[in-house]
């Protein structure tokens, strides 16, 4: 567990959403899900949410429309949710789950920058173990699905380490213990913003 520290002490709002961010396999749904029944808030996925605006399975969105509109969908999807979800209270405005590449759009990054964001760190050798390299996930279907899970995580780790207030490991861990972990950081006061008044009036 590690955290950098850019986005603490912020005093943007009084108790923020918390973001978790990570490739596919790092647990992000069942870890968000953990953390919200802990944290006594609720908890959005934002594949669900895109699922449900389209009407269809991720994986059917980017075989029948193509990735661009999976990842316009996605983006409405996160910038709903950063939105709805201002916070203010004595509870966690809620728990979000990004889908895994929806931090290489730039406009969602701009979004995230200075928000308590957990990176949920896994590696490679976990998440191929995971994901189950056999499985029709959109971006591991082809020839060398291995190779393609490698590629992603090249691309990706870089922008997940830069978002991060806070990075918890996971591999060989139970989601329960990531999310107590999670959970007992908020409590400490690491996550920006948590236990400072409304620095907006809202």
């Amino acid at each position: 567990m590690t955290g950098n520290g850019q986005a603490a002490g912020n005093g943007t709002a009084s108790f923020q959403l918390i973001i978790l961010i990570g490739p596919p396999g790092a647990g992000k749904t069942t870890v968000g899900a953990l953390l919200a029944a802990r944290l006594g808030t609720g908890f959005t996925d934002t594949d669900a949410v895109v699922e449900a605006a389209a009407g269809k399975p991720v994986a059917d969105i980017f075989i029948s429309d193509g990735e661009p509109e999976f990842r316009r969908l996605e983006r409405d999807a996160v910038g709903t949710a950063l939105t709805s979800n201002s916070g203010a209270g004595t509870r966690p405005a809620g728990v979000l789950g990004l889908g895994g590449g929806a931090v290489m759009d730039e406009q969602t990054r701009a979004r995230l920058a200075g928000r308590a964001v957990v990176y949920l760190e896994t590696g490679f050798s976990e998440l191929a173990k995971r994901v189950g390299l056999d499985r029709a996930r959109p971006l591991l279907i082809g020839q060398n699905p291995r190779g393609q899970l490698k590629s992603l995580l090249d691309q990706r780790l870089p922008v997940y380490e830069g978002l991060a207030w806070l990075t918890v490991r996971t591999d060989g861990r139970d989601p329960d213990e990531i999310a107590a972990e999670i959970a007992a950081e908020i409590a400490a006061g690491l996550a920006p913003g948590y236990g400072e008044p409304p620095g907006d009036g809202r």
